[in-house]
């Protein structure tokens, strides 16, 4: 369930939307303009669905903001432990805001371990909430604490709240016919209530969502709730908590239009069914299985009323022949993936190139090499994307920023696929992926128009003046192929993978005719028509930082950083990757430096170093988690002065 909100040149004076309980004592409320909080457990401990609701009811309140999921890829990962530790982290404001947030304000710590695992992240002062009841002298062994963190001075510096969530919330329940552990289970209800109550979250949201979602278990709805609203209480009643915090909503941060939150997953299936409705073809996903982009196979089968089909394969190689078959039949085609996925499906992709023929391939890249780190973002399948195919395979690259950018990524992607005939890769990650923030939801018309021609009938003249089809007879401007319904009468073409005769299609060894095709493949490619790059240079920098796809958040935030600073920087973020903008050659050279941060070990500024031969500097992270806005103001301070 998600929120919508509508913001209306009322709502810009600051209007509160949504509605929300009320503080009704005396407490003190201060009021911040941005808090970053980390919700911290047991990957059992449902740590994502409580990040989940705040953010969908800060969404609805009106802030911006940026989300940051970080869990285990086992399903049940060892209770108690280190690795087993699943954490959510919200970045909301009353401002416009790029990235999750480099420190927390504040962590809920359901655990020891998730203690352990966090505390280093946080600044002195921060405040920390402790589930007491987990505290048991095994739980901290099973962790390295020789003594309770709590009680050792280990803590000092920071504002500590131990609270007995476990006991608070059994106590809460015993009214409910629910065992100890299935009571337990609400503790992370609990503490949503608490932080709901603490930041002035509404809450209706979160009672509407627990209902439907347990509508056939009305009694552990009802548990849930009252688990919810037992940890609203505490806050309102306790000495504990003396203070509660107002961020009010990001009102100027916004256009006028209707909001809702969103995450990267969500807005690339829905730009998929989007581009599929402005091309007017049905959209077939032929899909296997796999962390990080199952999401959009499960949403993309919920949607079989806009014409989708979704076709999950037995295996990845079988999933992109039946998107290609199914592009090959007149549908928009779409197979999803990640890195390892990306490697099985290379030869079809291949094969796609030859046929000339519309394809996405959406790699969702993460953390590897082989099965690597199924949960945790990386960028390094850039290289792959390029040149990961035998012979001379020219493939498209456009890459998403942010999570609500997946959306327009989508749309551009489909765009060159069916304006072009050609398999187009689409590369977003893991943080994009699962992380969130406000999108506007597109007016109709603003939506491009992506309808195609097929074939309907001879397109070449004999000499003999005999009519015929050419299946490989190019339009002049994009080099494209036609695209030919099968079945259709007078339009019988061979396909298939070994080279083609240029225009007839027939099967040809002729070298002077391979060199053509190949050298009219890339041809294609080189002139595929993108908007150029822009840059964000107000005060004529000699030092540019160039990005492409999930680091535009981080690298903004640190740019900013570095401008308030005083500092002089400019600012580039690349959405095409092949081609690159036909201007951005010229930018480069205008620089006296050029630093490329990338989540990999420096594959967009190899490319840029061949190229264009500049001496571009990276700078490099592969730790499986995004750059910290800090963390690249200081390198790109570094690179100014150096």
């Amino acid at each position: 369930m998600t929120s919508q909100v509508s913001r209306t040149a009322e709502q810009a004076d600051g209007a509160v939307v949504g509605e929300q309980r009320k503080p009704a004592s005396a407490k003190d409320v201060r009021k911040l303009d941005r808090v970053i909080i980390r919700f911290a457990g047991d990957s059992g401990d449902g740590m994502q669905l409580t990040g989940d609701r705040f953010t969908s009811e800060t969404a609805s309140y009106g802030n911006d903001l940026s989300t940051l999921p970080n869990f285990p890829a086992e399903i049940r990962a060892p209770a108690g432990t280190l690795p087993g530790v699943s954490s959510f982290q919200l970045h909301f404001a009353d401002h416009d805001i790029l990235t999750p947030g480099d420190a927390p304000n504040v962590l809920v710590a359901m655990n020891p371990a998730a203690l352990k695992a966090n505390v280093g992240d946080l600044p002195r002062g921060a405040e920390i909430i402790v589930n007491t009841d987990e505290f048991t002298k095994r739980a901290m062994q099973k962790v390295g604490y020789a003594a309770s963190p709590l009680e050792d001075g280990t803590l000092d510096g920071y504002s500590v709240h131990p609270v007995p969530l476990t006991t608070l919330t059994v106590e809460a329940l015993k009214e409910f016919d629910l065992s100890r552990k299935e009571a337990e289970r609400s503790k992370n209800m609990f503490a949503l209530g608490l932080l709901s109550w603490m930041y002035h979250r509404p809450t209706e949201g979160t009672e509407k969502f627990l209902r439907a979602k347990f509508a056939k278990k009305p009694d552990i709805a009802a548990a849930n709730i009252a688990a919810f609203r037992a940890g609203w209480n505490f806050g309102e009643t306790t000495e504990d908590f003396a203070v509660s915090y107002e961020v009010a909503p990001a009102a100027k941060a916004f256009p006028v239009g209707t909001y809702r939150n969103i995450s990267g997953n969500l807005a690339l299936s829905y730009g998929l069914i989007t581009a599929s409705r402005q091309a007017d073809l049905p959209l077939f996903l032929g899909s296997y299985p796999i962390t990080p982009a199952s999401d959009i196979l499960h949403e993309l089968s919920k949607h079989k009323n806009f014409g989708v089909r979704t076709f999950q394969a037995e295996d990845e190689i079988a999933g992109i022949g039946a998107a290609l078959g199914a592009s090959f039949g007149g549908s928009l085609a779409v197979t999803t993936t990640s890195g390892p996925g990306v490697a099985l499906k290379s030869e079809t992709i291949g094969l796609a190139v030859s046929l000339e023929l519309p394809l996405l391939v959406v790699d969702i890249q993460r953390g590897g090499p082989s099965t690597g780190l199924p949960t945790k973002t990386e960028q390094a399948d850039l290289l792959q994307a390029m040149y990961g195919r035998n012979g001379e395979a020219p493939v498209p690259v456009v890459a998403p920023r942010t999570p609500a950018d997946c959306f327009e990524a989508a749309l551009e992607a489909a765009r060159i696929a069916l304006t072009y005939r050609t398999p187009v890769f689409l590369l977003s990650d893991g943080y994009l992926a699962n992380g969130s923030e406000p999108w506007r939801i597109p007016e109709v018309d603003e939506l491009p128009d992506l309808r195609v021609q097929f074939a309907q009938g001879p397109n070449h003249t004999l000499d003999d003046g005999t009519e015929v089809f050419w299946p490989y007879k190019r339009d002049p401007q994009t080099l494209a192929r036609p695209w030919a319904i099968p079945g259709t009468p007078g339009l019988e073409h061979r396909i298939g993978g070994i080279e083609k005769q240029d225009g007839t299609g027939n099967i040809s060894y002729d070298p002077a005719n391979h060199e053509f095709m190949v050298r009219t493949r890339q041809a294609k490619v080189d002139g595929i028509v993108v908007p150029d790059v822009e840059v964000d240079d107000p005060h004529e920098a000699g030092t540019l930082v160039l990005g492409w796809g999930s680091t535009y958040g981080p690298i903004t935030a640190a740019v900013r950083r570095l401008r308030t600073a005083g500092e002089s920087i400019a600012q580039a973020h690349l959405r095409h990757l092949n081609p690159f903008p036909r201007n951005l050659g010229p930018v480069l050279k205008r620089y006296d430096k050029v630093v490329i941060p990338e989540m990999n070990l420096g594959q967009l500024a190899t490319l840029v170093r061949a190229k264009y031969l500049v001496d571009a500097h990276s700078y490099n992270q592969v730790n499986g988690m995004p750059f910290k806005a800090e963390q690249l103001a200081a390198a790109l301070k570094e690179a100014i002065d150096g």
